[in-house]
């Protein structure tokens, strides 16, 4: 990785040169010492050229990065890029890999089946630790047997362990759901909330599955950090972070707050059909041109081609009930629990 000091530093000669252009020839001459005093003696809130300065700079550390409070909200951090790439240039470089993943992708949607916000918040918590797919086939067991807050909100939590042991970790999920199925019926009315600051209060609910219920139940835009959007933005170099508040922060700041759902989406399904953790097909890449970390995978096109997942592979998809689009573009549904 390349040092981000010395980008700041030949910003700062560049910016020197440019003051020392218009600057009268008396000037020009002023030993350097001088010149230390006058930067030192700078009134606060402003630059050695007397600009003001804006409440994104302040919040830049010196060392380049941006500390995020309490996950500060993604629009409001401002993000040095990483390495030697300007910061014009990173946004310039992402916005057109989600523009390529989207022809990609054209049908890419959350891949938890859903019919109202309860069934997609539920799900969304029993996707920890375990695929879509799981979940995908676990949840017709549930949601037939327990359609509503009130209903899984009195449950006895034994029934509910043995429909949600497919799932992993099941008894962390019953005691999850069965809580925030009481606290929807307590504090909301059994309404599923569409505000983040209320969901994250709920059992087994944080900033990721709140925003996937607000991204995709309630059209209302949020970054979706999961492990694969993890990945995929520090392989292209969006971001450094490791935080995925952080993250969410980062890469928020290089795109319109109303590209976020979609861009979610795009990424996820990029690292689950092609960009893979352990072995990413980059023969087989859309988006190699773009990609600074081309060469971690194979390379070769035929090679690639075999690594391919999901419908690209010829291989269904995670949902069992997709959306038409999907079925349209050549996906095939996911098998039920149980199907050989």
């Amino acid at each position: 990785m390349a040092d981000e000091t010395g980008s700041a530093g030949k910003a700062g000669s560049a910016g020197k040169a440019v003051s020392a252009a218009k600057a009268p020839a008396a000037k020009k001459a002023a030993p350097a010492k001088k010149s230390a005093s006058a930067r030192k003696a700078a009134p606060a809130g402003k630059s050695v050229s007397g600009r003001k300065v804006t409440p994104a700079e302040k919040a830049v550390a010196a060392d380049g990065s941006v500390p995020v409070k309490k996950a500060a909200p993604a629009e409001k951090v401002a993000v040095a890029p990483p390495g030697k790439e300007s910061r014009t240039a990173l946004v310039r470089r992402a916005r057109r890999i989600n523009r390529e993943l989207a022809e990609v992708y054209p049908y890419a949607h959350p891949e938890l089946d859903f019919e109202n916000p309860f069934q997609l918040l539920v799900a969304t918590v029993l996707s920890a630790q375990t695929t879509d797919l799981r979940v995908n086939q676990t949840t017709p067991g549930l949601f037939g047997r327990y359609p509503t807050p009130e209903d899984l909100a009195v449950a006895n939590p034994e029934e509910v362990e043995e429909i949600l042991r497919p799932c992993g970790f099941f008894r962390a999920k019953t005691r999850s759901v069965i809580g925030l199925s009481k606290a929807l019926v307590e504090d909301f009315g059994g309404e599923v909330p569409g505000r983040l600051e209320d969901l994250v209060k709920l059992p087994g609910v944080g900033r990721k599955t709140a925003f996937v219920v607000l991204g995709n139940a309630f059209g209302r835009p949020g970054i979706t950090v999961d492990t694969h959007f993890q990945r995929l933005v520090r392989r292209w170099r969006w971001t450094e972070e490791t935080d995925p508040d952080k993250i969410e922060a980062a890469v928020g700041a290089l795109f319109p707050k109303s590209d976020w759902t979609d861009l979610s989406h795009h990424v996820i399904w990029h690292g689950r059909r092609i960009c893979h953790a352990r072995k990413p097909a980059c023969g087989a890449c859309p988006i190699a041109p773009l990609c600074p970390a081309y060469g971690e995978g194979e390379t070769d096109p035929e090679k690639a081609k075999k690594l391919l997942k999901y419908e690209k592979g010829g291989l269904p998809g995670q949902r069992l009930n997709p959306p038409q689009a999907y079925l349209d573009a050549g996906g095939r549904p996911a098998p039920p629990l149980g199907a050989a």
